[in-house]
Order: structure tokens, then C-alpha cells, then sequence
């Protein structure tokens, strides 16, 4: 009887120094954060001292990432130096689901997306995108020649790991995803096909600079992205940048003005590069525009598809896949749509990608591929094509003309086929964006300087009435107001044109915002229903490193 007393004492004992063990494991265990305070000098002395690890200085948003103890992070949190603290969370590209796609290919693979927007006319007219440089943030990239050299001159201006924080050589193939390497092949592909003879890329003569901030499976951090956003923003001149291509849509946890990614980016769009970036796969509901397309200033784009007939426009629509708007605060976005569906591109048979879905293999060196990811390659380069044309052209200037060049679906009786907040000003036409004298049309009323000062911030003119229905204020009594509003239950247009005639109404400024200040409080008539009001799980959490699946992979369309 005593030895059982003892038995089962020993055993509370033992309980008791294992909880202890896991108490004392879950004190010391650490998280990666970003710390944001004045100056990077200062955060980097105040993590060595509470005894915690840097491991990035991200000057462009005056951070540092850095592990630490939870019992670290409550000091630092509580020091003065220290402004916000967020989680270093993963963000992902492509990659998607480890299964294949049963369906096979379709049996006609067609090179000629850049068709679908006249890029092939600006060709023909000698705009090629020479002398302007795209930077690719991605999964790196691979150096086949119609990427890398043109003749004996390397078109690659730079080729940087973010994730080691190492500069490769050129040649170096650095793309185990596939990912990195598909989107530039569309943007800045320079061989001909055989068939159609155009050019396979939308800005065939335009340079690279390949910036990697995604592993072989499409992750990457917080602090790995924008490291690769600061390499970009500081090496502008000398690499001449004028394009900033993002292939990738995180989940939106906080204000667009106070997500580290997206103040990285507003960055680079105060530098004057040109930001694109994917609108995300997770449509087709709204207010489902992920990090960074939601944010206001750069051109955020969504998905259509030509049904493989590029020549006919009446059976063209938007891609199922494709996230749509308003963004939470208001915007209108995706700005412009682009081909998103069934791309074929260049991408190397053995990366992750194309070993997981071998059925959409075209050939021994192209891949078809779908995905907003990819819409976002073709503006890009249409966006090369612009600055070519017209080096002068601001950032603004450029999303400005893109927008004023493209056409929005109608439908039969000429009515919108789409929402705004489905489509945007429409799909783009690189002929029509270069050849308009459009200006001031684009983030008006918006002033980023004092938006990344925390000094003014910003709220767009999308509604929602009672009913639960999105619309533009301003645009209720220019049109059919059918044509704006989108609920939950709007279905998608089978007929529908891209019109050449529609016209936006003069009285509805496209970004036209409105004051969203810290000392300012909207009336009731700018207020969203209880359930769009920021709720904790939008909040950043206490340093979750949470797996985010954005850009994942979309059957063909």
C-alpha cells in the first residue's frame, strides 16, 4: 500500500516537472517579429541588449526582424524606441495543392496573350520595352536565353537573394519553384513563336532584375520580402528600375498603411517606380484583394480570360479565380485586368510547380499556367512599354494612362457586364495606353507622402447599402445603377464585349478618396455595417508565424 502511495507520488512529480519543462519551453521558445521604431541603429542596440537575435535591417521601413522570447518582447514592447511589433509572418507564392490535374491540357496551346491586349501593334511600331529594367520580386528566376542575353549583352542588370542576402552571379539558375521564372518569361520573354510570330513576351527588350524572396516551395517571410523591396528601391538608379512587378497576395490583417509589406511598397511608388501587383486567387468573392493590391496607389491587377479564342472578344470573361473589391477601406480595386488564364510561358520541367501538375507541360521548356500572378506579368510589361514611349511619365502618369486605355466589359444592352470592383477600368490595351494624353486621373485626392508620415490616411468612395449591395459614391445617378451595384449573388456574364466607346463619367474621379486622419471621426454616412468593422482576427498576432496560401494554383482558364 505504501509502495503504491509512493508510486503514484513519484508519478504526480514526474507530471508536474514535465509541465514545468513545457512551461519553461514555451518561455524561452522565440518568435521572429518586425520591430518598427525611428531608426534601425537604435532597434538593432535595443534587441542586442534584452539579448535577442537581429536578423534583417530593413531601413525602408525603419525596422528591424529580430527573434525574441516572449519575455523579450514585453521589454522591448514596453521601451519608448520601439513603435509597433508584428509578426514576421510566411507569405507564399504559387505552388498550390500537391495534386494533379486529371483533365489534362486542352488540345490547342496558344503563345499569343499579348495579342489580347495589342502589345503585338507597339512591336510592329519598334516599342519593345528597351532601356527600361523590371524588377521581378519572386522565386528567382532561370537563365534561359530569351530571358537572360540579348546577343552577347546579358539583360539581367542584378540578381539578388533576400532570403541569404547574397548577390548571384547571372547565370546562376536560381528558380527551384518555377514561379518567379513563368512571370518574367511574360513580361519579358524575347523568342518568336513559330506559328503566330509574335514575340512571347509582352516587353521582349526590356531588362531584368531578378530579386528572390520565395523558396523552392513558394515561401517567404515578411521580413525576406521586404529586404528584397529595399534592394530594389536602393539600387534604382544604378540598375535603372522603372517596373516593380509582385506576384504574390497575402492575407490582409491590418490597414493597408499599417502592414510592413505594403509601407515598403508605397515606398518604392514615392521613389517613382512603377508598383504591379496581382490582385490574389482568392475571388470570386468581394473584399477579397490581398497584400499588397490593396494598396491605393499602385496598379492592382485581376484575372480575365479569352477562352482560347484570342480573336474572338464575345466569349471572353473574367476569371472565376480572380480576387475582386472594394478593398477594407473603400477602394475600388483591381484597377485593370489582363490574360490570366491558360499562359503559357517559359519554366523549367524540373521545378516544384511542373513536377506537381505535369499534365500542363507545353513542349520541353513552356508551362500553361493561370493565375492573377500571371495577369500582373502582362501589365508589367505593358507598363515597360508605356515608359519607353514616354520616359517621363510618373508612376501615377502610367497607372493614369492605363487605366484611361483600357475597356470595361458591357454587356448586350451596354450596360457594365462586370462590377467595377470585378473589373476595374477594364481590360488593358497597351496600344490605347500609350497613344492617350491622359493625366490626373489616378490617385487623386491621395498624398503618400503624408500617408507613410502617419500624418493623413486615406478611405476610398466604395458603399454598401442595406441590402448588402457594393457601389461607387458618385456613380449611383451616372448610369444604370444595376451596373454597379454586386452583392454575393452576382452572376457572371457569358456575353459581353470589350467596349471601345464607354466613357467614365467626368463627375467620378477613379481614386477619389476621402480623409481618414487619427483626429477625424466619419459619420454615420461614411461608416461601414457592424460586420465590416476590423474585428481581432484581423489583428496582428503575438509573433504567429502562420502559413498564408496566396497565388495558389487554379485549374485553367
Amino acid at each position: 500500500m505504501r509502495s503504491q502511495k509512493i508510486l503514484v507520488a513519484l508519478g504526480v512529480a514526474i507530471v508536474a516537472l514535465g509541465t514545468f519543462a513545457q512551461q519553461r519551453q514555451a518561455r524561452d521558445r522565440t518568435a521572429s517579429v518586425i520591430i518598427q521604431g525611428e531608426d534601425v541603429e537604435t532597434l538593432v542596440a535595443l534587441v542586442e541588449t534584452v539579448g535577442g537575435v537581429v536578423t534583417h535591417e530593413l531601413g525602408i521601413i525603419n525596422a528591424v526582424a529580430a527573434k525574441l522570447t516572449p519575455a523579450q518582447r514585453a521589454v522591448v514592447s514596453d521601451s519608448p524606441a520601439a513603435r509597433r511589433i508584428t509578426g514576421n509572418d510566411v507569405v507564399r507564392t504559387s505552388g498550390g495543392p500537391k495534386t494533379k490535374n486529371s483533365g489534362g491540357a486542352p488540345p490547342v496551346q496558344r503563345y499569343d496573350f499579348s495579342k489580347v491586349v495589342s502589345a503585338p501593334q507597339l512591336h510592329e511600331l519598334g516599342l519593345k520595352g528597351r532601356g527600361v529594367t523590371i524588377a521581378v520580386l519572386d522565386t528567382g528566376s532561370g537563365m534561359w536565353n530569351e530571358l537572360a542575353w540579348e546577343g552577347a549583352t546579358s539583360r539581367v542588370r542584378a540578381h539578388y537573394d533576400a532570403i541569404d542576402d547574397v548577390h548571384l552571379a547571372y547565370n546562376v539558375y536560381s528558380d527551384r519553384s518555377g514561379h518567379g521564372t513563368h512571370v518574367s518569361s511574360i513580361a519579358l520573354n524575347s523568342s518568336v513563336d513559330n506559328k503566330t510570330r509574335l514575340h512571347r513576351g509582352i516587353a521582349p527588350k526590356a531588362d531584368l532584375v531578378i530579386v528572390k524572396a520565395f523558396d523552392a516551395d513558394g515561401r517567404g517571410t515578411y521580413a525576406d520580402v521586404i529586404r528584397g523591396l529595399e534592394f530594389i528601391v536602393d539600387n534604382q538608379s544604378e540598375h535603372e528600375i522603372r517596373v516593380l512587378n509582385l506576384s504574390f497576395s497575402a492575407p490582409v490583417r491590418s490597414h493597408y498603411w499599417e502592414d510592413p509589406i505594403n509601407q515598403a511598397v508605397m515606398r518604392a511608388w514615392e521613389a517613382g517606380i512603377v508598383v504591379v501587383a496581382s490582385a490574389g486567387n482568392a475571388g470570386p468573392d468581394p473584399m477579397s484583394i490581398g497584400v499588397p493590391g490593396n494598396v491605393p496607389y499602385v496598379i492592382t491587377v485581376g484575372a480575365m480570360t479569352d477562352r482560347y479564342t484570342p480573336d474572338d472578344r464575345t466569349d471572353d470573361r473574367l476569371a472565376s479565380f480572380s480576387s475582386a473589391g472594394p478593398t477594407h477601406e473603400r477602394f475600388v480595386k483591381p484597377d485593370v485586368v489582363a490574360p490570366g488564364g491558360h499562359i503559357v510561358a517559359l519554366m523549367e520541367q524540373t521545378t516544384s510547380i511542373a513536377t506537381e501538375h505535369p499534365d500542363f507541360h507545353v513542349g520541353s521548356r513552356y508551362f500553361r499556367m493561370s493565375g492573377t500572378s500571371q495577369s500582373a506579368a502582362v501589365v508589367s510589361g505593358v507598363a515597360a512599354l508605356l515608359l519607353e514611349h514616354d520616359p517621363s511619365l510618373t508612376p501615377d502618369d502610367v497607372k493614369c494612362r492605363l487605366m484611361a486605355g483600357a475597356h470595361p466589359a458591357l454587356a448586350d444592352d451596354g450596360s457594365l457586364a462586370n462590377s467595377v470592383f470585378q473589373q476595374g477600368a477594364g481590360l488593358v490595351d497597351a496600344h490605347d495606353a500609350v497613344f492617350n494624353a491622359a493625366s490626373g486621373c489616378a490617385n487623386v485626392g491621395l498624398d503618400i507622402a503624408r500617408d507613410l508620415a502617419g500624418e493623413e490616411h486615406f478611405a476610398g468612395p466604395a458603399r454598401v447599402d442595406d441590402a448588402g449591395n457594393y457601389y461607387v459614391q458618385g456613380l449611383e445617378d451616372s448610369m444604370e445603377t444595376g451596373s454597379f451595384l454586386w452583392n454575393n449573388s452576382f452572376l457572371w456574364s457569358n456575353s459581353m464585349l470589350w467596349s471601345d466607346s464607354f466613357l467614365w463619367n467626368n463627375s467620378f474621379l477613379w481614386n477619389n478618396s476621402f480623409l481618414w486622419s487619427n483626429a477625424e471621426t466619419f459619420s454615420d454616412s461614411f461608416l461601414w455595417s457592424n460586420s465590416f468593422l476590423w474585428s481581432n482576427s484581423f489583428l496582428w498576432s503575438n509573433g504567429l508565424v502562420e502559413p498564408a496560401a496566396i497565388n495558389t494554383w487554379v485549374e485553367q482558364q
